[in-house]
């Protein structure tokens, strides 16, 4: 058992955002490098198809993150399940599907040691996603604008030897709005839970992480790897616990130079159009299923 490693049953991230240049990719691929788990539940929005369709960029940060997926599954024996999110809705077209040890599905059942748990991306709660795209789009557009601006603030908090500070964050908590949302968000996952029979719920889509009870519902939200940096981790004795890429890096330090690619990886091309990533995609995992 490798001590340089975080050891639980399963993991969940979500809110990944490949394609995006506010993503963190090196951070969340250095956390799943130095964990271990039986699964890993990728709970949507990891691919960013509507950037993709605009400017998004693909790196090679974000191929590395992909290629650590496809190793947990190929030499690592990870159940590896892939819940389609809004920004990666162009995954739809393959829900079900499934091939070993990799799943592509809507929504999951995690049977953990203290009962069923829901796990879904959360965006059916979204009535702008779901019923207004253009201006979902609109948002998201707003979103990646508040970001640019938070890089530049940061920047110079930095320089004055401050603390990294979310724009995106404090607003989201002192707007009435966005508050009321989010607790209607929150109410209305934990009672789909309830009707389904399950003990707790583990969505993503809000970027705001959380662990918390909501009435007799464990509520679990893993965040986001553009601005929270977090995940939930199952321990093997049922625990479900929220972690913080902040106190991870304490135990397993992240390396000051870019990591090197593998030379036994093959390269993945991924294009900038979100229609031609489907497509990729798709190929991929007929590669990966007739490998089988």
């Amino acid at each position: 058992m490798s001590k340089s490693a975080l050891h639980v049953r399963s993991v969940i991230i979500s809110d990944v955002h490949l394609g995006t240049p506010f993503c963190k990719a090196d951070e969340v691929t250095h956390f799943l490098k130095h964990t271990r788990c039986e699964r890993l539940i990728l709970n949507g929005d990891i691919i960013d198809g509507w950037r993709l369709t605009r400017d998004g960029k693909w790196t090679r940060s974000h191929t590395r993150f992909i290629r650590r997926i496809l190793t947990l599954v190929q030499k690592r024996d990870t159940e590896v399940v892939y819940l389609r999110g809004n920004h990666d809705d162009f995954l739809a077209r393959l829900l079900p599907m499934q091939f070993d040890r990799l799943s592509l599905v809507e929504d999951h059942v995690l049977v953990t040691a203290q009962g069923r748990y829901l796990v879904l991306h959360g965006d059916v709660f979204d009535g702008v996603v779901k019923n207004m795209v253009i201006l979902a789009h609109l948002g998201d557009m707003g979103y990646s604008f508040l970001l640019r601006l938070n890089r530049a603030y940061n920047w110079f908090r930095k320089l004055r030897g401050k603390e990294y500070f979310s724009l995106s964050q404090a607003i989201k908590a002192r707007v009435k709005q966005a508050v009321s949302f989010v607790g209607k968000f929150e109410d209305q996952i934990a009672s789909l839970a309830r009707d389904r029979g399950c003990r707790g719920v583990i969505c993503g889509h809000i970027h705001t992480p959380a662990d918390k009870m909501i009435g007799d519902i464990h509520y679990l939200n893993s965040g986001d790897w553009v601005e929270s940096l977090t995940a939930i981790v199952e321990h093997h004795d049922g625990r479900f616990e929220l972690i913080t890429f902040k106190e991870f890096v304490t135990k397993f330090p992240m390396p000051k130079e870019e990591p090197a690619d593998d030379p036994t990886d093959e390269a993945l091309p991924f294009p900038v159009n979100a229609a031609s990533v489907a497509n990729v995609a798709v190929a991929h995992v007929a590669a990966f299923a007739a490998a089988k």
